[in-house]
């Protein structure tokens, strides 16, 4: 493989997260892709889980140039959201005319298989670098703690951001890997799943204040009904690295027939 873009320089890779700019997670994800291509981050300045694809209208942003040292990159440190950063890099780091070759978001501590990417901020990045036109990938590992062990991580990280730099990806996608909580060794490989159909089972313990008034801390339990063994789940649970394609069209394209049998317009025209 050529690690050269199209524009005949090395690759140009944007790291983000949403464990925010200090984390392990992207100090090991940042340095190994300076292996492939020179390496910007623009990463928030503090922990943003779960914040989806929330963007910020409310309030200013802010970059600030942050010493990495960690490998040689170009770091900043942003005020707002991982969206927020995803956008700062095309607007004002790159330019919508000038995007960069690859955009990677993580390694995020802890598991964003199944529902999770929906409520992730480290694959809402992923997702808005795919609706920029930059193929995009995030990467999570199944371990929360944040002296985590990266190094399976880091080896999956490498060899898909090789095929991704290599081959492209369809417009209108990007990726979701997960990563099992095993050391390289124990690594079995890499499979292609679809997201298992789980879904979290909320809870709410509600305390109060010393004067009285209530709050709540949510709790939950996952739940996966999904026995697929074509899933991410069932993948990770194998010992294997999942990677699930995602897409940022929403239509539930296998509805439209049903919902025109309706027949919506008898008695408007």
């Amino acid at each position: 493989m050529s690690n050269t873009a199209p524009h005949g320089k090395r690759p140009r890779i944007v790291v983000t997260n949403d464990d925010g700019i200090t984390s392990k997670g992207i100090q090991c994800l940042a340095e190994a892709m300076t292996e492939f291509g020179d390496v910007y981050i623009v990463a928030p300045d503090s922990p943003q889980s779960g914040m989806g694809h929330a963007v910020t209208f409310s309030r200013i942003l802010r970059l600030h140039p942050f010493e990495f040292g960690r490998g040689t990159v170009e770091a900043r440190s942003c005020s707002g959201t991982p969206v927020d950063c995803v956008k700062l890099s095309v607007a004002e780091v790159f330019g919508e005319d000038n995007l960069p070759d690859l955009l990677v978001s993580g390694i995020n501590h802890g598991s964003n298989a199944s529902i999770n990417v929906i409520y992730s901020g480290t694959m809402s990045a992923a997702v808005e670098g795919a609706m920029c036109g930059i193929p995009s990938i995030g990467f999570s590992l199944l371990d929360e703690r944040w002296d985590a062990d990266f190094r399976a991580s880091v080896a999956v990280a490498k060899t898909m951001a090789a095929a991704v730099l290599e081959r492209g990806l369809p417009a209108g996608t990007c990726l979701n890997v997960n990563i099992p909580k095993v050391s390289p060794e124990d690594l079995k490989g890499i499979r292609v799943c679809r997201q298992a159909m789980g879904h979290w089972r909320d809870t709410f313990d509600q305390r109060e204040t010393p004067g009285g008034s209530p709050y709540y801390w949510m709790r939950g339990e996952f739940q996966n009904p999904d026995k697929g063994e074509d899933t991410d789940i069932h993948a990770l649970e194998q010992g294997y690295a999942s990677v699930v394609p995602v897409q940022f069209d929403l239509t539930a394209h296998h509805t439209i027939g049903t919902l025109n049998s309706w027949d919506l317009n008898r008695g408007h025209g």
